[in-house]
């Protein structure tokens, strides 16, 4: 935590550490040779010493692991030679059994410390570096041992004996022997403590703390714990919702009660967890935080809300744990409640407690920090979905960190700024966004919100290079990529003649910004933070040894376990969990960015490389966006089975809640089976579910309002109520229009075009269609551009026979983008526009050239039965029916009949009968 550091003395001898402490015996044993018995090999022993720096760097944790979790991560790092270091370890521990064997063991472990007072060092011989991670903690073991009193010495014997005792239940019959002797001597250990040391009273704290390793089970890292505080820490469980114990949801919703304890336990819920230092319960409740972050409003509210209940009321100094119940009533939607809770949080600790701090210039008011009030009032407005109220407030920190020179506190504030505008539809800004945010609107040069954007964009970059926040300077690359994905970027100012330039978004920009953004895990080490934790990764990489060393992602063994890309190097990596996030977020632009452009090949990879290398760390709502990436490219490549398959793994690792992007997926995928089936009740049923999801804030929830309205008129489409589709559509243009949704304009353009086709009117479809094809060649959206070339293709057909022929050019244009990266849908609509078109060219002969036309149809018709497309299979089966006539072949004409009479039959039943999948909403 930010300006909370460890109190001098926390550090205390446990047996956990005595445990560690024999190991490292075994690692760097006294003049011994670099290799030393019993190891085989360098690399063998390189891995017991890559263990114990991960154990050492955890030794802050609030948590430490039980004898038989040690023996057990052992199992996983020693590979044969387990038996004997865990012959060794519960051999050494049996035998100290008094205060002297204690004294004893501790000063031969000065004898592996290396130094001037070491002698003459063989070249191979193996001793520590004092000034080493392991060379320090065995020199704080061993101070901290030194600085025991008599009757400290006496209750870490006592621990011991517990210790070893508890073991006993879960060791093999060859680790129990050793195991048995020395709890067969806890009596023995207890007399030490029946002393008369210095006073009664402490014999009676003693014998508390037995009593309560007793009903506990589990071992006191601190003996001397206030009785309060350790009733507080054995009411601290894991209180999970009954909802979440069915398959794998429970296990996202139990991770972030436990995130820094270790993985390889299941916490007892009978057990006590003892408090240490307030150093590591604040760590712990960073943790806390990031997790409730990454997890959302997945976990039991009330639970969490017990524990910092209960924190708050025999810890009240932690002002910190107000923050922590903002977040959790924000992620839970309990707006009065969030706002209590950031009120007090500022009002008790002025802003300072728990955040980086990175000091501002002189002059600034250091009694507390207003500005950062401001950006999170503004952060939880926006949340909440109430964009201008949250813009006001922005507006407002941004002014006040001016005035009060924090630098860093407006960077952020830009960069909220930014990422405000650019995911709410936001209109205008006048009146809101001062002239002190833009050069522009000082000098009375009127600039859009997308020019705004634009220009706060560049100027939150350069800021946060100036100021040297590698993080904030990746983020805002990537924001600058998501910004030239979607935006054709103008002249700001333009004086004198008009140069020419084309009107084109920049994929190569794009590139460039996401390459960037990548960058930053080679430099994040040179960025400080107070709120860095070493453990944290050494305590994930513990975790990892029980993860399998490979794992696929859409199927049912693999669960919550995900392949972790660093495992595989078998040593605990310092990279902080948000730099990985944004590396990942890269990943996921990158997929968003190929999706554009058409490359759907592309666009899986990337999604499937954030969902197996980045899960792990990345946020619920992230994590979910990669699987649903991958289940629509099933549903569009592999048809409907496949997808909904995925779609039930990924409902089990993600619970469905409101808005959720894993319902919006379940949804789209209903209506896209209903309309390829005929089933218009299903798919209205759908749109509506879709149009309620959606707030009725100007502004908020574009993204669920324009799929709503398309598909809404798509539906309208498919019933034939072709004006009310196109008023809807049109409706649709005009607000995306008003909000600058280009790719939106672009569907829905081309959507209008399929309206005029179907209800006869392609004349006037033509210019819809060729509008669509200016906005899809300006944005680079080559794959709707494909699929409008294609639309176009079919108007100059319904024009008449004398355009076959270019119509025919136009999809022979179309064909490579369309056969190489277009779905099953896309491939068949192409091949039967082929097929109608060489048939109504006058010219051609179908007895000469049948496989022209027969090929591609039978290929369709395959294609729709895999997607169940009853209307388009029956039209390419007709079709068939009518070259088969030509051709004189009768057999093959009647069967080509019947399946065009069972695709119309089956059009007619799902008007009439109920969809199965009804029970799916």
């Amino acid at each position: 935590m930010a300006g909370v550091l460890k109190p001098p003395g926390a550090f205390a001898v446990t047996p956990h550490k005595v445990s560690v402490c024999i190991l490292l015996q075994i690692y760097a044993p006294a003049a011994h040779i670099s290799v030393p018995f019993p190891f085989s090999s360098v690399a063998q022993h390189n891995r017991l010493g890559l263990f114990l720096l991960a154990l050492t760097k955890a030794c802050d944790d609030i948590f430490e692991p039980k004898l038989e979790e040690l023996i057990s991560q052992l199992r996983e790092i020693g590979g044969l030679l387990h038996h004997w270091l865990t012959d060794h370890l519960t051999n050494k521990l049996s035998t100290l059994s008094s205060p002297d064997d204690l004294f004893n063991f501790f000063s031969d472990m000065r004898g592996i410390l290396g130094g001037t007072d070491s002698g003459v060092v063989e070249d191979d011989q193996v001793i520590l570096d004092p000034s080493s991670n392991l060379g320090m903690f065995l020199r704080r073991c061993v101070l901290a041992f030194n600085l025991l009193s008599f009757e400290g010495v006496c209750h870490l014997l006592t621990n011991l004996g517990i210790y070893c005792k508890e073991a006993l239940s879960n060791c093999p019959p060859y680790e129990a022997q050793h195991l048995d002797d020395s709890s067969n001597d806890l009596e023995v250990l207890s007399q030490y403590e029946n002393m008369d040391l210095e006073n009664f009273v402490f014999e009676k704290v003693t014998e508390e703390i037995e009593a309560r390793e007793r009903a506990s089970k589990r071992v006191p890292f601190h003996l001397h714990v206030p009785k309060a505080l350790c009733g507080l820490v054995e009411d601290i469980e894991v209180l999970v919702d009954p909802k979440s114990k069915h398959g794998d949801k429970g296990r996202e919703v139990c991770q972030y009660t436990h995130s820094t304890s270790d993985a390889l336990r299941d916490i007892d819920p009978n057990g006590g967890m003892f408090l240490r230092t307030n150093w590591q319960i604040q760590g712990f409740l960073h943790e806390q935080a990031n997790a409730i972050e990454r997890h959302g409003g997945s976990y039991s509210f009330n639970a969490f809300e017990l524990i910092m209940k209960q924190l708050q009321k025999y810890a009240p100094e932690l002002h910190r744990v107000h923050y922590l119940r903002y977040l959790n009533s924000l992620y839970h939607d309990d707006y009065f409640a969030a706002l209590e809770n950031l009120h007090c949080y500022f009002d008790y600790s002025a802003g300072i407690e728990g955040f980086d701090y990175v000091p501002p210039s002189s002059g600034c008011n250091s009694l507390g920090r207003y500005e950062i009030a401001l950006l999170c009032l503004g952060m939880m407005h926006f949340h909440y979905g109430y964009p201008k109220q949250a813009l006001e407030v922005l507006t407002e920190a941004v002014h006040v960190s001016q005035q009060q020179s924090n630098d860093t506190c407006l960077a952020y504030t830009l960069a909220a700024i930014c990422n405000l505008l650019s995911e709410t539809g936001i209109s205008s800004t006048t009146g809101i966004l001062g002239s002190s945010l833009s050069p522009f609107t000082s000098i009375g040069i009127s600039l859009s919100v997308q020019q705004q954007l634009f220009v706060l964009l560049r100027g939150s970059l350069k800021r946060a290079e100036n100021l040297k926040l590698k993080r904030l300077v990746a983020s805002s690359h990537l924001a600058m990529a998501r910004f030239d994905l979607t935006h054709v970027q103008r002249p700001l100012l333009s004086f004198g003649p008009k140069a020419s330039m084309k009107l084109r978004t920049s994929p190569i920009n794009v590139c460039k910004e996401l390459r960037l953004s990548s960058q930053l895990i080679s430099e994040f080490c040179t960025e400080t933070s107070a709120m860095t934790n070493e453990g944290d990764f050494s305590t994930a990489w513990l975790k990892n040894l029980h993860k399998p060393m490979g794992s696929q992602v859409l199927s049912e063994e693999s669960g919550s376990g995900s392949f972790n890309v660093f495992q595989c190097c078998a040593q605990p990596s310092s990279i902080p969990g948000s730099v990985l996030q944004l590396v990942g977020s890269s990943y996921l632009v990158r997929a968003t960015a190929w999706e554009i452009y058409g490359s759907s090949s592309l666009a899986k990879t990337n999604a499937l490389v954030y969902a197996t290398c980045f899960s792990d760390v990345s946020s619920t709502s992230d994590a979910a966006l990669a699987y649903v990436k991958l289940i629509q490219h099933l549903a569009v490549f592999k048809g409907y089975k496949e997808a909904f398959a995925a779609l039930k793994i990924a409902e089990e690792k993600f619970l469905t809640v409101s808005k959720s992007r894993i319902l919006l997926l379940k949804l789209q995928l209903l209506h896209e089976r209903a309309l390829h089936r005929g089933h218009l009740k299903l798919a209205q049923q759908v749109c509506d579910e879709l149009g309620v999801l959606a707030s009725s804030v100007t502004g908020v929830d574009m993204e669920l309002k324009t799929e709503a309205s398309l598909r809404r008129a798509r539906t309208l489409l498919a019933a034939n109520q072709f004006s009310e589709a196109a008023a809807v559509s049109h409706s649709l243009f005009c607000m995306c229009y008003k909000f600058n949704l280009q790719v939106e304009n672009a569907t829905t353009l081309l959507l209008l075009a399929e309206i005029h086709k179907k209800s006869g009117n392609a004349v006037l479809g033509l210019p819809y269609a060729l509008a669509s094809l200016s906005f899809c060649q300006s944005f680079n959206l080559d794959l709707l551009k494909a699929s409008a070339t294609l639309t176009l293709a079919e108007l100059w057909l319904s024009l008449g026979s004398s355009h076959a022929k270019r119509a025919l050019a136009l999809i022979h244009g179309a064909f490579p983008m369309i056969l190489g990266h277009g779905g099953l849908e896309l491939r068949a609509r192409a091949h039967i526009v082929e097929a109608k078109c060489y048939l109504s060219d006058p010219n051609f002969s179908v007895s000469e050239n049948s496989d022209v036309v027969l090929d591609p149809l039978t290929q369709a018709s395959d294609e729709l039965q895999v997607l169940e497309y009853h209307e388009l299979a029956a039209e390419a089966f007709y079709l068939m029916a009518i070259v088969f006539d030509k051709l004189g072949r009768l057999d093959d004409r009647e069967e080509a009949a019947a399946s065009f009479k069972r695709h119309i039959l089956a059009l007619e039943n799902f008007q009439d009968e109920e969809d199965p999948l009804v029970n799916m909403l």
